[in-house]
């Protein structure tokens, strides 16, 4: 890559700059008091996220996967439970069902937008399952309303994977207040993001509220009385502290991310490349900005290409989960055929509330050039 003009994939240095004396003295007062775990600044994350999302509990927990991992062990999924979900995302999401025992049913995803295809869900409804897992992908919510309904129609949970789109709209809604349990990640390149791992879980259940509590902390009710089976699931008092300074500029962040994202798809219109569609109920945070080509020999054509130019690029994902070792055994009968040329054909682009404009016209300069 040339190191004159690279640009970072994700600029978390300026984000830091601009919130240098806030991030500073939050760590600094944790170092002063000392609570390094269940710290006074957990309670203030808790209360200032569940306010910001508009729903009832926020329960901070150790990450993201463990966030879908609790959500899951509050409904009590059995071995041989199944819980509906996409092949097209990080394999957190699976990963924490198969954890359990349970079995992820995958259906395919819109071919347009990248997230579930909610009209395929009610066909993959079984006597053994137990909930919907929809992820809102790149920063966009999945559509919650079909989702819901066929929930409520069939008696089933739904977990909100929403690690990329937190602070994301739908309907007049947040992300996270939309379903049964909202479950977010606040690893450093998410929307919000704190310095290591850490994430949230959201609902307005008392009851599943109370159990999320209890599991994050090995299933404790009170000290060393242990009323369920628990994880060592808690969020650290260092990452609430940095979160809680990073929520000081969070609304101007998700404007400007918006705002960037409308931008990028505008300079994008004149180039033969797909973009993703963003319905017109919701917006999209642009946790990845990510775009689709013809397939995988064009895709790693351009990302070398680019890279000459310094314009850093990702794929988000290469492989979808039924097509992974791991999960291959979990293949459903029923293809899963726009899951699969996703993989072939997304890439991401530089993407950040800090992104400039002319940082953003050198990489649509790049692409304009490897393209022709």
């Amino acid at each position: 890559m040339s190191s004159t003009n690279s640009l970072p994939f994700i600029d978390l240095k300026s984000q830091y700059a601009a919130l240098k004396s806030s991030v500073d003295a939050r760590i600094q007062r944790v170092l002063d008091h000392g609570q390094y775990i269940m710290g006074p600044e957990v309670k203030e994350l808790e209360t200032a996220l569940a306010a910001h999302v508009g729903v009832k509990h926020c329960i901070t927990v150790a990450s993201g996967t463990e966030a879908l991992l609790i959500a899951l062990m509050t409904l009590d999924l059995q071995p041989g439970d199944e819980v509906i979900t996409t092949p097209f995302t990080f394999a957190a999401t699976a990963e924490t069902i198969v954890l359990l025992g349970g079995v992820p049913v995958f259906v395919d995803i819109e071919p347009d937008s990248c997230n579930i295809d909610a009209r395929l869900i009610e066909a993959a409804v079984t006597p053994r399952t137990r909930a919907i897992m929809p992820v809102s992908l790149y920063g966009q919510v999945a559509d919650m309303d079909e989702i819901n309904a066929i929930a409520a129609k069939h008696g089933l949970a739904v977990i909100e994977d929403a690690a990329q789109s937190f602070g994301a709209s739908y309907r007049g809604k947040k992300s996270c207040a939309l379903s049964t349990w909202g479950a977010t990640s606040f690893f450093p390149s998410k929307p919000l993001g704190c310095y290591g791992d850490g994430g949230a879980l959201f609902t307005d259940d008392d009851t599943l509220a109370q159990a999320a509590r209890e599991i994050r902390v090995h299933g404790q009710s009170q000290r060393y009385t242990h009323t369920r089976v628990g994880v060592g699931g808690r969020m650290d008092t260092l990452q609430c502290a940095i979160v809680l300074a990073k929520l000081e500029r969070f609304d101007w962040e998700i404007a400007q991310r918006i705002a960037i994202g409308e931008r990028y798809q505008h300079l994008l219109q004149a180039l033969p490349l797909q973009r993703l569609a963003v319905r017109e109920d919701r917006n999209c945070v642009w946790a990845q900005f990510t775009v689709l080509l013809q397939n995988g020999a064009q895709r790693s054509a351009l990302q070398q290409a680019l890279q000459t130019q310094g314009v850093p690029t990702a794929i988000h994902y290469p492989r979808p989960l039924h097509r992974q070792p791991a999960y291959e055994r979990f293949a459903p009968a029923w293809a899963l055929p726009h899951a699969e040329a996703a993989a072939e054909r997304v890439m991401s682009l530089p993407m950040s509330a800090d992104l400039s404009a002319a940082q953003q016209d050198q990489v649509i300069a790049a692409l304009r050039q490897a393209l022709a």
